[in-house]
């Protein structure tokens, strides 16, 4: 019994991991990370909408046979995105399978983030290596997880029955909860990365002018969303005029300018287009801020996602949304998000204003 007892205190840490923290959580930002860019390919690709069921376990393996592909043909002939414009088109068998892919790697990668976060912090658990104060944070990041995945079929319930697509709104909803989260483990691990340097360093605060700079950014993350919901993309193929003109003809504001400006994908794009300038106008005084808080890395992380962000946007709107420079711009955006919050965290930690 007495060795047993000596063992135990061997093998059960007395003092908290941050450091070993810190690379679960990079870990898991990187495959949330991923998860936002096949998230692009299955949106441009239009394969969303291939898989008709919600089936947590039994779905985590797709068709094993022929029979089981014919099956899940059948099931998405019919919902209306086939009916309507897939079957009219000539869709086979072949094709549907492509779709499919797409969408069960996004379903299975959302699988395998939900258990690389939940093992080792239950494991960080019953070691007691996860520092005081942290283990509501934790949790928060592990509800909303799973809660990304109640969204996710949320969206897609929503191309199923009445409509051709998902609901712009819901895809919005999913995608930025995915950044959410994307940035909160940056948050963290940024957290733990300096306790584990310090044992006496406090988390960081959330500053005013970073929280302003975060919701300027959320904007057009926002009507980013909307333009990919509503296809909106592909309504000007020239820049920085829209099909000549500065103000786009084809705004619908029948049903009010208000409306108009979360529906129309004219008016979506016009925003998005245009309000980039005041994102990068935040960005570079945050960066600024950032650089003279003493970290420079920080600083050139932000100017250089939100350069390459600026640049694939155009060259996205330029070739009439090319698959790849789409899903660029959106695995960019997903950086500039880590960077922005990199950046948030440094005048956090600073205490600037």
């Amino acid at each position: 019994m007495q060795n047993i007892s000596m063992l135990d205190n061997i093998t059960m840490p007395t003092t908290p991991r941050p450091d070993a923290l810190v690379k679960w959580l990079l870990g898991v930002a990187l495959l949330v990370f991923a998860m936002v860019v096949v998230g692009g390919i299955t949106r441009l690709t239009e394969s969303g909408l291939s898989i008709t069921e919600w089936k947590p376990i039994a779905g985590t393996l797709p068709p094993l046979n022929e029979a089981a592909w014919v099956s899940e043909f059948e099931k998405y002939k019919q919902i209306p995105e086939y009916t309507e414009i897939n079957g009219p088109a000539g869709m086979t068998l072949a094709q549907f399978k492509f779709i499919y892919f797409w969408e069960w790697v996004h379903r299975l990668l959302g699988r395998v983030i939900g258990l690389a976060f939940a093992l080792p912090l239950a494991w960080f658990w019953i070691k007691r290596a996860i520092p005081a104060g942290y283990k509501p944070r934790l949790l928060a990041l592990l509800a909303l997880g799973g809660l990304q995945g109640t969204i996710g079929w949320w969206m897609v319930s929503s191309g199923l029955t009445a409509r051709t697509d998902v609901s712009h709104y819901r895809l919005a909803v999913h995608l930025l909860t995915a950044l959410f989260i994307l940035g909160g483990l940056v948050w963290t691990a940024l957290d733990l990365k300096a306790l584990a340097r310090n044992s006496a360093s406090k988390p960081a605060k959330l500053t005013g002018f970073a929280l302003a700079v975060l919701a300027i950014l959320f904007v057009q993350l926002l009507f980013g969303a909307w333009v990919a919901g509503l296809n909106a993309g592909y309504v000007s193929n020239s820049w920085p005029l829209m099909n000549d003109r500065f103000v786009p003809d084809g705004i619908d504001t029948t049903k009010g300018v208000l409306y108009a400006l979360v529906n129309d994908p004219f008016l979506t794009h016009f925003v998005h287009r245009w309000w980039a300038w005041i994102a990068v106008i935040a960005l570079i005084m945050l960066a600024r801020r950032t650089k003279a808080a003493g970290a420079r890395p920080a600083s050139i992380a932000i100017h250089s996602a939100f350069g390459v962000q600026i640049l694939l946007g155009i060259a996205t709107v330029l070739t009439g949304v090319n698959i790849v420079l789409g899903v660029s711009h959106q695995a960019v955006g997903a950086l500039l998000v880590a960077a922005t919050v990199w950046g948030a965290h440094v005048l956090g930690r600073d205490h600037g204003t």
